[in-house]
């Protein structure tokens, strides 16, 4: 009997944290990739790779300082959804996050821009794939 899920030989396990920054209107931060960068020009979720030896949390308090020039609390982030989607000859498992609290103005220090964009407009934009199906899951936590 043929198994639906596979493992690909030579994949490797590519975990990336994501934040879903929610001001007080209930709109979602959003940034767009610079040129030069895999996926240029898509808007995503604000965060990052994990650093060997650092935990996801730790990965996202540093990455949304580096990208946004925000600091924030550990006990501001809250796990939400998972994502998981091949990328080439890794695995990407995008683990989301959800953030009311931090501290200074975002601002696009790693991207070309940044939007703030109620939940059910996330749809009309141009995003990765892994993070299209986090969408739904927004609307229904806003």
């Amino acid at each position: 009997m043929a198994n639906a899920v596979t493992k690909t030989a030579g994949s490797d396990l590519f975990p990336v944290v994501a934040a879903a920054l929610i001001d007080g209107a209930g709109r979602v931060l959003v940034q767009r990739r610079p040129p030069g960068k895999m996926m240029a020009g898509l808007w995503e979720f604000p965060g990052g790779k994990l650093e060997p030896g650092e935990t996801p949390e730790a990965a996202l308090i540093r990455e949304l300082e580096e990208e946004l020039g925000i600091i924030v609390s550990p006990a501001a982030i809250a796990p939400a959804a998972f994502a998981s989607e091949a990328l080439g000859e890794r695995h990407l498992l995008l683990l989301l996050y959800i953030c009311r609290d931090w501290s200074g103005a975002p601002r696009a220090l790693d991207a070309t821009a940044i939007d703030w964009v109620a939940p059910a407009d996330l749809h009309a934009l141009a995003m990765p794939p892994a993070d299209l199906p986090l969408i739904g899951l927004l609307e229904r936590l806003i």
